[in-house]
Formats: C-alpha cells, sequence, structure tokens
C-alpha cells in the first residue's frame, strides 16, 4: 500500500466520513514563519494547522541543529491537538512537494499512527477544483496515545560512522554538497563519505513522486539497492525524511539523521568535506 494518498481518494475518504485527520504542515525554509498566514488563506476543509518548529521539532543549543527531535510527549500533545484519536488515519499536506508533510510522516510512523502524504500538497487539491477554508480548525482533543519516537534517527557520531558500513545520503541541494554555497549555516560541504541524491531528484514539477524504476535507479547510482544500509540527512532534518518517504515507497528502509548539516557545522571539531566526491 502507497504511503501518499491522491487528492481525488482523499476527498472520497472526507466524503465518507472516514476516520481520518487532515493536518497541514504548511512550511519552507525562506519563510518558515509564514505557515500559519498560508493555512488561513486556504486550506482543505477540516485541516488543523500543524506547526513544523514547534510541534514536530523542538528547539535548543544550536550544537543540536535546527529541528531537533520532539519528546514523544510533545509529539503526543500536539497530535491530541489536531484531534487524533486511536485507529485515524492522518493526512499530511503541504506547499512544498511533500518535503514539510514528510516530517509529520516520518515521526508519526514512528509513533504507530497510520499516517499518509498528500501527493501534489495543496496545490494538487485545487487543481482537481475542490473547495478550500479559510477558518482555523480547533477539533475535539483527541486520546491517541502515541509509541515512542527515535528509533529511526541517528545521533551525530552514528551519522559520522555510517559511511563505513552503509550509505549516507546528503539529500541537499548539489551546491550545497559540494560546499560552494551554505545560505544558513556556518561551514560549507559535506559530511565525510556522504553521497549527494537530492531529494527533487525523485519528483514531477508538481511535487508527485516519478516511476519506481526511475526512482530506484537514481538511488542505485549512489550504491542504494535493496537491502542496503542507508540513511539520509539534509539541512536540518526535515528534507532527509522526505528522502526516508521515497525510499519507503520502493521498498528500501531508511534512517534519518534529524540534526543533520545545522548540528554537524555547529559541533567543533567535526571533519568537513567539500566538492562532489563523498571524501
Amino acid at each position: 500500500m502507497s504511503d501518499f494518498v491522491s487528492a481525488v481518494e482523499l476527498n472520497d475518504l472526507l466524503t465518507q466520513g472516514a476516520p481520518v485527520r487532515v493536518i497541514d504542515v504548511r512550511w519552507r525554509l525562506d519563510r518558515p514563519e509564514a505557515g500559519h498566514a498560508d493555512y488561513l488563506s486556504g486550506h482543505i476543509p477540516g485541516a488543523v494547522f500543524a506547526s513544523l518548529d514547534t510541534e514536530l521539532s523542538t528547539h535548543g543549543e544550536a550544537s543540536e541543529g535546527r529541528h531537533p527531535l520532539p519528546s514523544t510527549a510533545t509529539l503526543q500533545v500536539a497530535a491530541r491537538r489536531w484531534g487524533v484519536r486511536a485507529g485515524d488515519t492522518v493526512v499530511a499536506y503541504d506547499d512544498a512537494k511533500g518535503t514539510a508533510a514528510a516530517r509529520a510522516w516520518w515521526l508519526l510512523r514512528q509513533a504507530g499512527v497510520d499516517v499518509r502524504v498528500l501527493a501534489g500538497g495543496i496545490r494538487g487539491w485545487k487543481a482537481e477544483g475542490f473547495e478550500v477554508a479559510t477558518d482555523d480548525v480547533t477539533p475535539e482533543p483527541g486520546d491517541v496515545v502515541l509509541e515512542e519516537v527515535g528509533a529511526d534517527a541517528l545521533s551525530i557520531d552514528e551519522a559520522a560512522a555510517f559511511p563505513a558500513s552503509g550509505v549516507l545520503l546528503d539529500v541537499r541541494a548539489p551546491e550545497r554538497y559540494r560546499g560552494e554555497t551554505e545560505p544558513l549555516d556556518p561551514v560549507a560541504g559535506h559530511i565525510p563519505g556522504a553521497r549527494n541524491v537530492p531529494t527533487m531528484l525523485h519528483l514531477d514539477p508538481e511535487g508527485r513522486i516519478l516511476d519506481r524504476e526511475t526512482v530506484l535507479a537514481n538511488f542505485a547510482a549512489a550504491g542504494v539497492t535493496p537491502g542496503t544500509a542507508v540513511a539520509a540527512y539534509c539541512g536540518s532534518g526535515v528534507t532527509a525524511a522526505h528522502t526516508a518517504l521515497i525510499l519507503h515507497e520502493v521498498g528500501i528502509e531508511a534512517k534519518v539523521f534529524p540534526g543533520s548539516w545545522s548540528q554537524w557545522s555547529n559541533t567543533p571539531g567535526r571533519p568537513v568535506a567539500s566538492g562532489d566526491q563523498p571524501g
């Protein structure tokens, strides 16, 4: 079963009154504070806004990265605020080709929730001609009990050691991987041994996953095939969750280093590689 759902499929589920809770994870790297305003400008009817910065992440020292994992307790409080009840299916969407929604998918999946990502996001919903709402939805609190999260996450030391036994993927844009530019973090480059496979490589212009053969070929070019131990990182652990989702969709399970480059580059003494080779 796919972990993506189409707009038509979601509309059918909502029309049928299925136990589905839709969450809007509107967030973008260039406008992290504008998600709620974007939500209010038009969202799927009944969808609840979920904050990537405060509910799907926590905050601490720079050496922890920009989006450290929330505790299971924090995530459970958030999920109940969204109205998630035991047995519900959660469908997450955004307007960033699924990269933010995938963070919710990655966390909730670990927590034992049946969770999907809306293919094409809010744009795909509108493209089908479905209506949007502009209210700020506050549902009745849910009662979901989450399982412990974190088993699919790597620590910084585990990420450093990973290339010795598997394939560590850097899923940022090639110029950031090569160290030619770094708009957010104090050091440019990549973790030694990491291979660059940008997550956008797997998507069409509308943000929908490409065909299975193409996706598998993209990963195989970096040494990732079914059975390979693989982990992903990005700038701050958001886009890497999307790569984990894409890998899961083609039958390959992956770990994520949530601290990602933001943690690595803010931790003194960590080696840095540059150029187009793993190093």
